[in-house]
């Protein structure tokens, strides 16, 4: 049996409500899909926004759709740095208390209280792909990567198993680099 799960990185991007979308960029507007990702219904968008922070701001962050019921933004640890905020390091859709930045778009800014964390990595998996790799929801797991010279083990990775999922474990430009990933990666799950 194959415990390998391809490793994809997912860069710095934003999670909007569609308030929050119009009033970035004007009353009825819509998320204009630009490339489909690997999870099933997900996709870049043309839109942009910078992201702005007490110290510096990240222009032209790429939107992924669809919106969502909380605006949210995703950064490494080196973005929060950037930024000036303290970004905790959470599941995607935790952000209660999570770091505050403000949004900037073409027609409007929105100054958000909470929302900036810093994505725990993860493996994203239906009930079958579970099943034949012997983890289960919510259950924390070690990722091997070998690579030329960058070789190493991600612990504290978190499996969501969901039937709308596609097999891919995600990690952020911070992390890919520690790894040297370029290219097609793939890790050996190991417990």
């Amino acid at each position: 049996m194959s415990n390998r799960v391809l490793v994809e990185t997912s860069a710095r991007h934003v999670h909007v409500t569609q308030q929050d979308l119009e009033t970035l960029f004007g009353k009825g507007a819509a998320l204009t899909p630009k490339k489909d990702l690997s999870q099933p219904g997900q996709f870049a968008c043309t839109e942009r926004v910078d992201v702005v922070g007490p110290k510096k701001t990240i222009p032209g962050v790429t939107i992924l759709g669809p919106v969502r019921p909380a605006t949210q933004i995703e950064i490494s640890l080196t973005d929060a740095r950037t930024l000036g905020v303290a970004a905790p390091v959470r599941e995607s859709g935790d952000i209660a208390g999570s770091a505050p930045c403000k949004l900037v778009g073409p027609c409007g800014e929105v100054e958000l209280g909470e929302g900036v964390i810093v994505a725990k990595r993860h493996i994203h998996a239906t009930p079958a792909d579970a099943e034949k790799l012997g983890i289960a929801d919510k259950e924390i797991v070690k990722v091997k990567i070998d690579s030329n010279g960058r070789s190493l083990i991600f612990d504290d990775v978190v499996v969501r198993v969901n039937p709308n999922f596609a097999l891919a474990m995600h990690i952020d430009t911070d992390e890919s680099n520690a790894a040297g990933c370029a290219g097609e990666v793939y890790g050996e799950i190991v417990k």
